[in-house]
């Protein structure tokens, strides 16, 4: 296989560089972070761990992003809950609906970035013993 994964996202923003402060503020995500605890902080990359990753096309009229949006960006999460309370401490919108959540496929919940993209984060259900 020649792909081996993600490298990168790059999009537009009004403000690159209060954008990724709040990323890497809130969720911890961007360059400089680490959620490898084995990996050594890099200030342009940001150390993920390896795991299961949807990539799917939606159709153009669908309702379960923004229309005047061309992504959503969805983050796996290890533990939803205590991610769940800083971002309401910070005074961050959060949505979640039941139906969204399944034993099968996990936990969501859903916030957006200050210029309005929708942040999907998803806690997949704990490996079977």
């Amino acid at each position: 296989m020649p792909v081996l994964g993600m490298g990168g996202l790059f999009f537009r923003a009004r403000d690159p560089e209060a954008l990724g402060q709040w990323y890497r503020t809130h969720l911890h995500v961007g360059g400089g972070c680490v959620a490898d605890p084995a990996a050594q902080a890099n200030e342009w990359v940001w150390q993920t761990l390896g795991g299961p990753m949807v990539f799917a096309p939606f159709k153009q009229d669908s309702d379960y992003f923004a229309a005047d949006k061309a992504f959503m960006l969805n983050f796996r999460v290890s533990d939803l809950d205590p991610l769940l309370d800083s971002l309401r401490a910070a005074g961050i919108a959060i949505i979640t609906k039941a139906d969204w959540d399944d034993p099968a496929i996990g936990r969501f919940a859903r916030i957006h970035d200050p210029e309005g993209n929708a942040i999907e984060l998803w806690e997949p259900p704990a490996p079977s013993a």
